[in-house]
């Protein structure tokens, strides 16, 4: 039978517990599920990876609920070009996104003839395939993939749709202090091209950068409690895969 203080030394644990995962959360490494298809191919639906908080520094937005603690970022350190990047929209402050960082302050970013360009120049891809198919939300899609390679050398896979893609996009100019940002699934992705609901990011909006999967599900074919469909449904083969 419990006695008073050991029902005390109990709550102590759980208090002191609490704090520490909230620590770790906060300042060190954050877990995240990947929603949408935004992302695909580099990202699925049902994706669980890690993100590294201490990564840019640290704003009120590494903190659960985005308490006003202190204004700007602390530790701040420059992202690269080519980071996949995890950041509160700025619609709503709240809401957490996850893109690929293109674009840097004072940059120019356009589409022209189905092309990215970055400061004038046309960002570099190679075919990789024209039979690939992805998810849109849920409609399943024909799309071609491309290797995609920054002007810093950073290479990652990007997909346009087979038919009806963006062709050309007006002029983008980064402001100071924020970031462009684009999802890997070129033709299904609410990103900074969509100015009113997304647009350029402040730096403060920063929560981190996403450095692995360590678990993955295919929802459609289970879910992660029907242990007898993990067979099927858990993608073993992305489990502790690194982001690019």
């Amino acid at each position: 039978m419990l006695n008073k203080n050991s029902i005390i030394e109990n709550i102590k644990t759980l208090f002191y517990a609490l704090i520490i995962a909230i620590i770790i959360r906060s300042l060190l490494i954050q877990p995240f599920y990947i929603p949408s298809s935004s992302m695909e191919p580099n990202l699925l639906v049902g994706d669980r990876i890690f993100v590294t908080k201490y990564s840019y520094g640290y704003s009120k937005h590494s903190f659960p609920f985005s308490p006003p603690l202190f204004q700007g970022r602390l530790i701040s350190k420059e992202p690269k070009r080519g980071d996949v990047v995890v950041f509160k929209t700025p619609a709503d402050n709240r809401t957490d996104y996850i893109k690929r960082l293109i674009g840097l302050p004072g940059d120019e970013i356009q589409f022209i003839d189905s092309n990215l360009y970055l400061n004038n120049a046309e960002i570099i891809k190679s075919k990789i395939s024209n039979d690939d198919q992805i998810f849109c939300g849920n409609s399943n899609i024909k799309v071609l993939t491309f290797e995609e390679t920054l002007i810093n050398g950073k290479k990652y896979k990007a997909v346009y749709l087979d038919k009806n893609t963006l062709e050309n996009s007006d002029k983008f100019i980064v402001p100071q202090d924020h970031y462009f940002f684009l999802g890997d699934n070129r033709d299904c992705s609410k990103d900074s091209r969509f100015l009113s609901s997304v647009g350029y990011v402040h730096k403060d909006n920063l929560v981190g950068k996403a450095q692995f999967i360590f678990f993955s599900s295919d929802k459609s074919v289970g879910s992660i409690f029907a242990f007898w469909k993990w067979k099927q449904s858990l993608r073993f083969n992305r489990f502790f895969k690194k982001i690019s």
